[in-house]
């Protein structure tokens, strides 16, 4: 089942005009499904509802999505700041809807002017017509299946973002494949904790399925896992192999960083430079990890994390970088690679 899974900005009632409600909680959720000819097709929006005041569903949305929607209705902080984070994210293809309210004007070449400034030159604007945006979309899903499909060939990564016991289930846990596949009966490491469990079974939109690739929003039953071994923040990936029979070596999927070397990318629209001292905050892969900054050369930085912070070993996803006290509390995105003591 093909997924596309979509950020948006804007309103209930035009996601509603494109796809049907499914969760209501912090980030809303909507889904459409049509036939294809490898069975259904679903398009997945996932709304912070509560956006601009709480930021980390919004930063959330962006680790899952591959395309962003942005419904416009005015020339304000909050889409300057939309679009930072949407250009920080590197997501470059989008639908924007310009809907000022009743008796009101937004000027469409202003807007236009600010998707280039911000790095969104290839997003294009749509009309509140449900139909005509679902069409869209599908055709951003064509565009990028190669690269659908070569995500879900890479190695695992699973942030968790929820779990609970069921009764006569078990512990199960909820979250969005990042990268690659995971099957029934397969061996899971549970990270910080490095806690072990077993796929005991798997559900995809309610449904019982043998795996689970990429972009899914995946329910897993984990036998022999530790309730206490997952949290916020946690993620599960395949356990490393060492096997000196096959000379087979094969890492875990992801670094853990204590301390980084941070090199940013500052959005065009962040005014405010980042000094030695200054507390941010780390978002990549449904992870939000507060740092200090320490010794500051131009944009390269040393950075040290209160938790760990863990980052995919091969082509990681950007990892966005935000002060809550700024405007816009997004400052752009970064690579981040292991602090060196003896190159430091």
């Amino acid at each position: 089942m093909p997924v596309l899974n979509i950020a948006m900005i804007g309103t209930d009632e035009l996601a509603r005009e494109i796809a049907k409600a499914t969760d209501q909680r912090d980030v809303h959720t909507y889904v459409h499904k049509e036939p294809g000819q490898d069975g259904p097709r679903i398009l997945s929006i996932i709304r912070p509802a509560k956006y601009p005041e709480r930021l980390r569903p919004f930063l959330n949305a962006l680790s899952a999505a591959r395309v962003g929607l942005l419904e416009i209705t005015g020339i304000d902080a909050t889409l300057g700041e939309s679009l930072v984070a949407f250009a920080s994210a590197n997501i470059t293809d989008g639908i924007a809807v310009i809907n000022a309210p009743q008796g009101e004007w937004v000027d469409e070449d202003q807007v236009k002017m600010l998707f280039k400034q911000a790095g969104l030159a290839k997003w294009t604007f749509g009309s509140m017509d449900g139909i005509q945006l679902r069409n869209t979309l599908y055709q951003h899903m064509d565009d990028m299946s190669e690269i659908l499909s070569l995500n879900a060939a890479a190695p695992l990564v699973i942030p968790i973002d929820q779990h609970f016991n069921v009764k006569g289930i078990g512990l199960v846990a909820i979250g969005y494949v990042q990268s690659g596949t995971v099957n029934v009966h397969d061996e899971l490491v549970l990270l910080p904790a490095n806690g072990t469990g077993n796929a005991k079974s798997l559900q995809v939109m309610d449904d019982d399925v043998a795996a689970a690739v990429a972009g899914d929003r995946v329910g897993l039953a984990l036998r022999n896992a530790k309730e206490d071994h997952l949290g916020s923040g946690t993620l599960l990936v395949r356990p490393a192999v060492e096997d000196k029979k096959t000379n087979t070596s094969i890492p875990l999927a992801v670094v853990a960083h204590e301390r980084s070397m941070m090199k940013l990318s500052r959005s065009p629209f962040q005014k405010r430079i980042l000094a030695e001292g200054d507390v941010v905050h780390a978002s990549v892969d449904l992870q939000f990890v507060v740092g200090r900054v320490g010794a500051v050369s131009g944009n390269e930085m040393e950075v040290v994390w209160e938790a760990p912070l863990f980052i995919r070993r091969e082509n990681p996803e950007a990892t966005l970088i935000a002060q809550l006290d700024s405007k816009p509390r997004i400052m752009g995105n970064a690579i981040l690679t292991l602090f060196n003591e003896e190159s430091a």
